[in-house]
């Protein structure tokens, strides 16, 4: 194969920092299949974001008084929204008092605001700057955060940990999200969709991994007066800085011009994958744009607050069925210390049954997507949504357990299918040239999802309840609603068409773009094979996946046994 280098001082390796883009271009002879390990490295790592609820419990407790009891919350009998904010603004420098779930939370909130937000504005200093640079930064930021959190619990300052790990944190989340969409795509034009379904496949992993590694850690450092968080905090950010720098450290990219050895692109070119390239400043002015905002959206707001709610939802639902009990109710089996403990480890198998399809969902609707189309497997997304919370209401009724949890580990994994299709969608429409910038952008669909879901699936929840309907009636009509959700993304979806060819860019502004890089905008005289064409694995590459496969195995592992409660 032959590759270009216009500028013959790209060799000397001396003239560029360690961190500039220009000393991470590859060498003749590496190997592509090196590359999705290093994203795996950064994304299992902040993926934890998923699993921090896990913190909660312990956190709740973390006072206790000279008898050796918790102290109460500092909004401990707020019965409205307005008591429990004036609690919570008591909470964020009160050391008096312990913290609630509800002041907890919000770290949750900020993780996914904050890494849209980061995404959208640091998406194009990332295009110029490299996947190194970004993801150094998204390890000090990750890393920064939870130590930061880890004093905030030792000083007992909710507004360290907001800081810390929601918004310092969460800066990092969005950094370390992206940085390696664009990289990927481009090493792997043949198939994009596998491609960044490795690495978000990740994201939606590093919970698997980190809150049974996190449980381990805290079972390790507590004590009487401790429950170990602020240790676990520090422990984790340690182990996570190596990983995420390994990661870091490991990116590179292709020359421009690159493709996969003994690869052509396809003679007959499907009209939905464009050849051009979209500019970063106009692909929100585009109706593509915004049309892919809005499925991103309807369908993480239609999947993420159930989530969120999945074990009370399912204990709610089904009630004593859970524990061979069919004649006895939610409210209940919840004054049978025996009966609810036991349903609420039925319910963390279920929890743990949705993560594991929304990890393999992330990487096998993604890869199929390289057969299927985007635009197809949207529509199956959709289509497959709306009618599956249709059967789980009426799953709920007539309380039919498994088809309600198969119904739901179904939706959960088009959830991570939709993050993880999201980026090659978005490459076969506006180009690969800004395609992690323009990535960026669309994740704000992320963080309004983050909200409105939620707020949906809760507050639905709580008015429905306060109203007297009975707990194993409440989720029918919101499950209506979520579809309702669905058919506005079905419609998007629909409307999706081609760019108009007023938005491409010229071949011109094209090896502009690229010159700015300090990258080669042609072709050249340097030759050498890079990567290893269609498939197969060398012994470094082995030894990289192992890296991050035994990790990710142990974290798998440790999820099926708790699935292993629902049946």
């Amino acid at each position: 194969m032959t590759v270009t280098v216009s500028n013959p001082g790209l060799s000397a390796r001396t003239t560029t920092g360690l961190l500039d883009r220009e000393r991470i271009v590859a060498g003749a002879g590496f190997n592509r299949w090196h590359v999705p390990p290093a994203a795996l490295c950064i994304h299992l790592c902040i993926g934890m974001a998923y699993g921090f609820s896990v913190f909660w419990k312990p956190l709740e407790g973390a006072l206790v008084g000279a008898d050796g009891k918790a102290l109460p919350s500092c909004s401990a009998g707020a019965t409205t929204f307005s008591e429990k904010a004036l609690g919570t603004l008591r909470a964020l420098t009160a050391t008096d008092c312990n913290w609630s779930q509800f002041d907890l939370g919000w770290m949750y909130t900020f993780f996914f605001v904050m890494l849209g937000v980061s995404a959208a504005i640091f998406g194009a200093w990332l295009e110029r700057a490299g996947p190194r640079k970004a993801g150094l930064v998204a390890t000090l930021c990750w890393c920064g955060g939870l130590l930061f959190s880890a004093l905030g619990i030792h000083l007992h300052q909710l507004w360290m940990l907001w800081l810390g790990s929601g918004i310092i944190g969460g800066i990092g989340l969005g950094l370390g999200y992206i940085s390696p969409v664009s990289t990927l795509i481009k090493w792997f034009p043949d198939r994009r969709g596998m491609a960044t379904g490795m690495a978000i496949m990740g994201f939606g992993g590093g919970a698997m991994l980190g809150s049974p590694l996190g449980t381990l850690l805290m079972n390790t450092f507590k004590t009487n007066s401790d429950p170990g968080v602020a240790a676990t905090f520090v422990a984790m950010a340690a182990i996570y800085v190596i990983f995420m720098l390994m990661g870091t450290f490991g990116y590179r990219v292709p020359p421009n011009g690159w493709k996969p050895e003994g690869w052509t692109p396809p003679a007959t070119t499907n009209a939905m994958i464009t050849s051009k390239h979209v500019h970063l400043n106009n692909a929100h002015k585009t109706p593509q744009f915004w049309l892919l905002w809005l499925m991103l959206c309807m369908n993480v707001s239609a999947t993420i607050g159930i989530i969120g709610a999945a074990s009370p939802m399912l204990q709610e639902t089904f009630g004593g069925l859970l524990v061979g009990e069919p004649g006895v109710g939610y409210s209940e089996m919840m004054t049978n210390g025996a009966l609810a403990s036991a349903a609420a480890a039925v319910a963390a198998g279920f929890v743990g049954l949705i993560s594991l399809f929304n990890i393999f969902g992330r990487f096998a609707w993604a890869s199929g997507s390289d057969l299927l189309g985007r635009k197809y497997t949207y529509f199956l997304f959709f289509v497959s949504g709306i009618a599956l919370y249709l059967l789980a209401a009426f799953a709920a009724e007539g309380k039919w357990l498994a088809v309600f949890v198969l119904a739901f580990c179904v939706i959960a994994s088009t959830y991570g299918g939709g993050f993880s299709t999201i980026p090659a969608y978005l490459a076969d429409i506006f180009g690969t040239q800004f395609v992690g910038a323009i990535h960026g952008r669309l994740l704000t669909a992320w963080s309004t999802a983050g909200v409105l879901g939620p707020v949906i699936v809760n507050y639905l929840h709580d008015t429905r309840a306060a109203a007297g309907v009975p707990p194993d009636q409440i989720y029918g009509a919101i499950f209506y609603i979520l579809a309702g959700l669905l058919v506005i993304g079905f419609i998007a979806n629909l409307l999706v068409r081609p760019v108009n060819p007023k938005w491409h860019m010229s071949d011109k502004d094209v090896a502009a773009e690229r010159a700015k890089l300090s990258q080669s905008p042609s072709a050249t005289t340097a030759t050498g094979s890079f990567g290893i064409g269609k498939g197969g694995l060398d012994a470094k590459g082995a030894l990289l996946w192992m890296l991050v496969g035994v990790p990710l195995a142990w974290g798998i592992w440790n999820t099926f046994v708790k699935t292993l409660t629902l049946f």
